[in-house]
């Protein structure tokens, strides 16, 4: 819980693998709590163009921007290549969503020097820590 606690409190900027623009999605709702909660989200979805106001870019290797956190909101099975994303990409850390389970994935995040949170909620620790 403490990596938890120091990842989100030093975040600023999110990049969600996976977030669609569909309300009814909870990509969507988790994103759109974590902006409220003043994080600058970047959509990273080729089938997107736009969400939650800010551009959607294809692939992590396409965001032109310093991202803390990669959440990926995708199945287990495409995990391997977001983290290899992440690692290019020079983020801090890989957060998979609740029924996001790559071990391989998350030994090679690690390997590579981030943080890894792995079958958790990034709304749901947010809120633990903010009570």
């Amino acid at each position: 819980m403490a990596s938890i606690r120091e990842l989100l409190g030093t975040a600023r900027v999110i990049a969600v693998v996976g977030l669609s623009s569909k309300k009814s999605r909870p990509s969507f709702g988790v994103s759109q709590y974590m902006q409220r909660a003043g994080f600058r989200i970047i959509p990273v979805n080729p089938g997107e163009t736009e969400v939650l106001g800010e551009k959607a870019y294809p692939s992590l290797d396409a965001v032109p921007e310093k991202i803390d956190i990669v959440n990926i909101f995708r199945r287990s099975e495409f995990v391997a290549e977001v983290v290899d994303q992440a690692i290019q990409a020079g983020a801090q850390a890989v957060w998979m969503q609740e029924g996001v389970i790559h071990e391989d994935g998350a030994a090679k995040a690690r390997a590579a020097g981030l943080t890894v949170v792995m079958d958790r909620c990034i709304l749901k620790e947010h809120q633990k820590l903010s009570r």
